[in-house]
């Protein structure tokens, strides 16, 4: 939730007052420190624009098997890390890659985003090609 409320750029303020309830209610709920239930889950939905499947992508399977989880979905929530390494290790948590994807589709012309879109793709592919480079030599 906290992924998707902040690549909209809405503050917990305005998602709990979109869905009547405090900031802090927002943040216990972001936090896992509170559960939401099914009907509270389908009205942030509705207002973070996604389908409620959304906040079950990283859901372990054994999950829906009964049995107890373990690691990050247990600690932190669905999508959420729940320990500063674990945020460290999550390039999706970092503010600098949502604002890298806000800059991105600020580019209006697709033509142009798409180019910037393969150029990164190339630059990350040949960084990565040199680590593990560097990795055999040793």
């Amino acid at each position: 939730m906290r992924q998707r409320r902040t690549l909209l750029g809405m503050s917990q303020e305005k998602l709990g007052t979109a869905v009547g309830l405090t900031f802090q209610q927002i943040q216990k709920y972001e936090r896992g420190s509170n559960r939401i239930g099914s009907s509270r889950l389908f009205e942030f939905a509705k207002v973070l624009d996604v389908p409620v499947s959304y906040f079950f992508d990283e859901m372990p399977s054994n999950a829906l098997a009964g049995r107890p989880m373990s690691g990050r979905a247990r600690k932190g929530g669905f999508g959420e890390a729940a320990t500063p390494f674990e945020q460290e290790k999550d390039p999706l948590i970092k503010r600098e890659t949502l604002e890298l994807v806000r800059a991105y589709y600020k580019i209006r012309e697709a033509r142009v985003r798409k180019r910037i879109f393969e150029m990164v793709k190339a630059v990350g592919a040949a960084s990565h090609a040199e680590v593990l480079g560097g990795r055999k030599g040793r």
